[in-house]
């Protein structure tokens, strides 16, 4: 009985490890690409993070192209909230870019959610990565859309990043 008690309990042990990983450690913001993707130091690397549950517009790959409505905007947001400042990250693996997809953690605050919350990325509509809650994601990207914040102040021009990559 006992070592199956012991066989059960490394077992969920191992689920929750493979499900999700949380970064020990606080790991410095040392750059904002655009309102959905940052850079972490860890250990001395430079880590891309990508912030999963969430699609930010997409920023111009030119000087010319202003890129989509609020991307600037949505860049910005999130460098004034983590920037040069202390995170913790809960790892969802890797993209297919080599990105960890993580939920960024400024404090007890959520900064993915933050972002949705304010109207400045909706909710990643692709397969959601394993093991992550989506429906907070989907309340505040609901309550951001009925008070028409920021992107949402679009209204029927709204187009998504996904559809905006899709045509650029």
């Amino acid at each position: 009985m006992r070592e199956l008690f012991k066989t059960i309990c490394l077992a969920l042990l191992l689920l929750l490890v493979t499900q999700s990983t949380v970064f020990a450690a606080l790991y410095e913001v040392i750059r904002v690409a655009d309102g959905d993707t940052i850079t972490i130091l860890r250990q001395g690397d430079k880590v891309r993070v990508r912030l999963v549950g969430i699609d930010a517009p997409e920023t111009s790959k030119s000087k010319r192209d202003p890129g989509q409505p609020f991307s600037q905007k949505s860049k910005q947001h999130l460098a004034g909230l983590v920037l040069n400042k202390q995170v913790s990250v809960k790892s969802y693996g890797q993209d297919r870019y080599g990105r960890i997809l993580g939920e960024v953690f400024l404090g007890d605050t959520n900064i993915n959610l933050e972002m949705v919350k304010a109207g400045l990325a909706e909710m990643y509509r692709g397969r959601a990565a394993k093991g992550l809650d989506t429906g907070k994601y989907r309340r505040a990207e609901e309550a951001a859309r009925r008070e028409g914040r920021n992107i949402w102040s679009l209204g029927d021009r709204y187009v998504s990043p996904k559809a905006w990559r899709r045509r650029h």
